[in-house]
């Protein structure tokens, strides 16, 4: 089977800050209260925030007094979140993470896992698994399969004074991948990005994370609440 493109250097770039960055933000105090509390942090523990983008969840706990660094693989994402300062931010691939054994807690927000083949994704979560500390544990906020299949839509657009981001969705049975094309019009210019992410309901996101060396998994709904069909987001948190 032939992969789908994906083209990470042209969907995780300035066009995305400009248009996704404003509304992530507004968020981001509520987000980081909700990781505090569901991973149980507190001041000294060595967090890593894994695919940090610009830096709004790693800065926040890095304030609270996490010692946090942050690992991202766009330029562009993490020259924005070292202006804000706070963690310490890597350039690198969450498939080759360089630690093991240096973290209490490890982050992966903003449905930042599931970008790549399978068997690369569950390298992530082995190498995550790796990077954790005995005792440690690691949440990953995603979307929730069960909300997602049943209120698909195929088509979306975001506006911002003008200019848009539209994009068609194409759902993968067999994969489980929801395909996109993502057109973005900006300043009078047109391009497009070919992007998929892989769809997981717990049940097959919990046996690939015991499989990659972690001892314990437990998924929430929004809010930290209970996983529900209605859930439009799945947290899932694990512990090794």
């Amino acid at each position: 089977m032939t992969e789908p493109t994906f083209d990470a250097e042209g969907l995780f770039d300035d066009d995305y800050l400009y248009f996704f960055a404003e509304q992530l933000d507004a968020r981001a105090d509520a987000d980081a209260g909700l990781i505090w509390r569901l991973l149980d942090l507190r001041p000294g523990l060595e967090v890593l925030d894994l695919a940090c983008g610009h830096g709004r969840i790693a800065g926040r706990l890095a304030r609270r007094g996490c010692r946090v660094t942050g690992l991202d693989s766009s330029p562009v994402f993490l020259e924005r979140a070292r202006a804000g300062g706070g963690a310490d931010y890597v350039h690198g691939d969450m498939r080759r993470l360089p630690w093991t054994g240096r973290f209490d807690r490890i982050v992966c927000w903003s449905t930042a896992f599931g970008y790549f083949s399978d068997s690369d994704n569950q390298r992530v979560l082995a190498r995550a698994a790796a990077a954790l500390k005995p005792g440690g544990r690691i949440a990953i906020d995603l979307n929730n399969y069960a909300a997602v299949v049943r209120g698909y839509q195929a088509s979306t657009v975001v506006e911002r004074d003008g200019d848009l981001v539209v994009e068609r969705h194409r759902l993968d049975l067999e994969t489980g991948r929801n395909l996109v094309e993502r057109t973005i019009v900006r300043d009078g210019r047109v391009r497009t990005v070919p992007y998929f992410v892989r769809l997981f309901t717990f049940p097959e996101l919990r046996h690939l994370m015991l499989a990659a060396g972690f001892t314990s998994v437990h998924a929430f709904g929004a809010e930290g609440g209970p996983l529900t069909i209605d859930s439009r987001r799945m947290i899932v948190v694990a512990g090794r």
